[in-house]
């Protein structure tokens, strides 16, 4: 018997082909052999229901939004303003105007410390990270305390890869006045305490943002019930286009805050003496939006939230047992993030063998895993390591997936080992 045998299947109230059977692409032949695709969290393969969204608007549906007075642009100005209800509904955002659609999160994280850093925050103030943050949520607070000198101080993580939540409490401070944490490591698949890491934040006044591109495609997400102050995440990543993405904030701190891109749209009138800035959450949104982007974005939302939530978080935490099981059984393999709670990655690295080589002969096997860095350099820092090769899943993946992976490094063995 091995490790895997005694791991429980999936109960049948998630039909995981039926829902692989959305997605045109998993019917595709890579290199002649069966895709296993295990790279969601670098994004998210898209459902037919997606692909036909966008080009029904661009066939049927497509104009300028808003304002438009003619029948194509009333269509796409419903269309559109349509998804911000849809997440308002997928976060439970107390109010629609809290949406503001952005270009995904990396977009969001930088609006907030525009728009909200540059106002409420002065010399000296303090901005708590992670050690497990993507450059995306590192790099904007660096900016920002280069030109305004607040301070920036990280948490660290254990070596299995959760945060030190002991250290982080005794970082935050009188002096923290914000906290940027991700709700799931990119690099880990490590799930932070957000409700507790709020909680704590808010006792000492400061405010909070949650990064949630990784952790909205596996973990059921309410903003007000975490107690997020901002929450960013990209459409890409569940299921929906590229170059979308939402900012949720508490309407009383995005009424505070100034735009951070003027033009178009995100006005209420303009003379050459005085510009009056549109209410929420038009302020926010300069210029032609991603159209078509946005409305594919909600039908990957229309998408996923009518999966059965209990069955696809039974099916991921399987695939995720099990292919940590698998891996843990390759000898050399030492995997990289292992705390107690995570979600969906499976990072690794093996004794005789460079993650791209790794990746490259992975994908002469029909397998695509993500190899590097990850856009967290100071994660393989605390490791010790350059990169790693990160599998990671989706709500199609299967176990045929896995041992296809586990094959593929068997032919890595064979050529390195």
């Amino acid at each position: 018997m091995t490790a895997t045998d005694s791991l429980p299947r999936t109960a049948g109230v998630y039909d995981v082909e039926r829902v692989r059977a959305d997605f045109p692409i998993l019917a595709e032949k890579v290199r002649g052999k069966r895709l296993a695709f295990l790279d969601s969290a670098a994004s998210a393969q898209k459902p037919r229901a997606v692909i036909e969204s966008i080009a029904h608007t661009y066939t049927r549906e497509y104009a300028n939004v808003h304002r438009g007075v003619h029948y194509l642009s009333e269509r796409a100005t419903v269309a559109y303003v349509a998804v911000r209800g849809k997440v308002q509904r997928l976060i439970n955002a107390a109010r629609e105007d809290e949406i503001i659609f952005t270009g995904g999160t990396t977009d969001g994280i930088n609006l907030v410390a525009q728009a909200y850093g540059r106002t409420a925050l002065k010399s000296g103030d303090e901005v708590l990270i992670t050690e497990m943050e993507h450059h995306s949520n590192i790099v904007p607070w660096q900016m920002l305390r280069d030109e305004k000198g607040i301070v920036l101080r990280v948490a660290p993580i254990h070596d299995d890869g959760s945060l030190d939540m002991d250290a982080f409490q005794a970082l935050l401070t009188e002096k923290t006045r914000l906290v940027a944490v991700t709700q799931v490591s990119n690099a880990l698949g490590t799930v932070t305490p957000i409700r507790d890491i709020c909680r704590l934040a808010h006792a000492v006044g400061a405010k909070v943002l949650v990064d949630g591109a990784q952790g909205i495609p596996h973990i059921a997400t309410d903003v007000q019930d975490m107690g997020a102050d901002f929450y960013v995440f990209s459409g890409h990543k569940l299921y929906g286009p590229t170059g979308t993405g939402v900012l949720y904030g508490r309407a009383e701190l995005l009424d505070a805050m100034p735009p951070w891109r003027g033009g178009g749209d995100m006005i209420r009138s303009v003379t050459f003496e005085h510009t009056e800035y549109a209410p929420l959450p038009h302020k926010f949104e300069a210029g032609t939006p991603n159209i078509a982007g946005v409305i594919g974005m909600g039908a990957g939302i229309d998408w996923f939230t009518a999966l059965d939530r209990d069955g696809l978080d039974a099916h991921e935490a399987d695939i995720l047992a099990y292919g940590t099981a698998r891996l843990a059984e390759v000898p050399g393999l030492r995997l990289v993030g292992t705390a107690p709670e995570k979600v969906a990655v499976m990072s690794f690295v093996l004794d005789y063998a460079h993650p791209h080589d790794i990746g490259t002969i992975l994908d002469q096997e029909g397998v695509a895993v993500r190899t590097g860095h990850h856009c967290a350099q100071p994660v393989m820092q605390h490791y010790d390591i350059a990169a790693t090769v990160r599998p990671s899943i989706g709500a199609y993946s299967t176990r045929e997936d896995i041992e296809q992976l586990v094959a593929g490094l068997g032919k890595v063995r064979e050529m390195f080992g």
